[in-house]
């Protein structure tokens, strides 16, 4: 039995509709570790692979493997019956033909079940093999697809070319010519070091505990300065009790030492104080942040230079909304990846390069 809810079913709208207009029919094959989806375009072209992470879902439940036979076109009308920001849940029984749909407002006063059905589809698992990539560049989602849709309207291909001067678009057209190139955003071109695009890391996490770290660390600062200021009051106490069977100038003078001890140790402490060290500024995390967010960079072992057709780059880019960067991994010969990673999970395409006058 598969059960799964996931938080918002925008999330499979968006994937939906960056598929299926690539695939029609395809199987989503559902494990306990999560749901993947695998299929080519009819032209054998290109190549779209799903993967959600079972922690993308709210619950996540699937007793055995077993595909889910489904038209995209048909399952992406069924969604449209739901708002984005509607609690999603997936039913299937074992063996069974019908996909249920349940959409839950998130204040509860509705519910809405569709029940869809499932297609018997006869594919096979096209295996990925390991590939030494020469250049792997990494740019906001909306330069790629501003790139690809403005070179589109020039013709039907595009150059990719991978140097050390950085990472060049060029599209010739019977009309026109145009070409977009992209500079590494900081310091020198590095090798490339994985052969994975990078996950997205959960920031929100992180965040969370450093925030706790810090609360922690202010609290016991503040009882060590309670523990300090009783010290201080009991001290005060131990004074002016001495100075009251004291008489005359001595009981001044042991005053005025004991006012001069305060001071220094006041001095003292607000010298450590300022000494200490200093917690860097979240203004300046978060333009740190920013800018790794906006830049492009560029690894680059060898020059790489292929064509590839923008029809299917342009269907690529309605990933956009999934996320804020898109790494594209290419070598010469060998089919360009690109890459939508996300919070648990990502869509990634590949596409076999034109070979001639292809």
């Amino acid at each position: 039995m598969l059960e799964a809810k996931i938080g918002e079913a925008s999330i499979l709208k968006k994937l939906l509709d960056a598929t299926r207009e690539l695939v029609t029919d395809a199987n989503f094959e559902c494990t306990e570790e999560g749901i993947g989806l695998q299929a080519m375009d009819n032209s054998h072209v290109a190549l779209v692979i799903i993967n959600l992470d079972h922690k993308l879902f709210l619950s996540y439940r699937c007793d055995r493997p077993m595909p889910l036979g489904v038209n995209l076109n048909s399952l992406a009308k069924v969604l449209k019956c739901a708002k984005d920001d509607d609690v999603c849940t997936l039913k299937a029984s074992d063996d069974a033909d019908l996909l249920n749909l349940v959409y839950e407002a998130k204040n509860a006063d509705r519910i809405a079940e569709y029940e869809m059905k499932l297609m018997d589809i006869d594919a096979d698992t096209l295996g990925i093999p390991d590939t030494a990539y020469e250049a792997k560049v990494t740019m906001p989602v909306a330069e790629f697809a501003r790139i690809v849709r403005d070179l589109s309207q020039l013709g039907e291909s595009v150059r990719i070319e991978v140097s050390k001067e950085g990472a060049r678009f060029t599209s010739e057209g019977e009309a026109a010519n145009g070409n977009v190139l992209l500079k590494h955003s900081s310091g020198k071109i590095g090798k490339v070091t994985t052969q994975e695009p990078e996950e997205e890391e959960d920031e929100d996490e992180n965040d969370e505990e450093e925030e706790a770290g810090g609360k922690a660390k202010v609290k016991k600062e503040k009882v060590d300065d309670d523990v300090d200021m009783n010290e201080d009051e009991e001290e005060k106490v131990k004074d002016q009790e001495e100075f009251k069977l004291n008489s005359g100038d001595e009981g001044e003078e042991e005053q005025d030492d004991d006012s001069d001890a305060e001071e220094d140790g006041a001095g003292k402490k607000r010298k450590k104080k300022a000494n200490g060290p200093s917690k860097p500024s979240k203004k300046a995390k978060t333009k740190k942040s920013d800018n790794e967010e906006q830049g492009v960079f560029i690894e680059l072992n060898q020059h790489v230079s292929l064509t590839f057709s923008l029809k299917y780059l342009v269907n690529f880019t309605k990933s956009s909304s999934l996320t804020s960067r898109v790494t594209l991994m290419l070598s010469n010969d060998v089919p360009l990846l690109v890459a939508y990673d996300f919070k648990h999970g990502h869509i990634r395409y590949f596409l076999a390069p034109k070979i001639g006058d292809e």
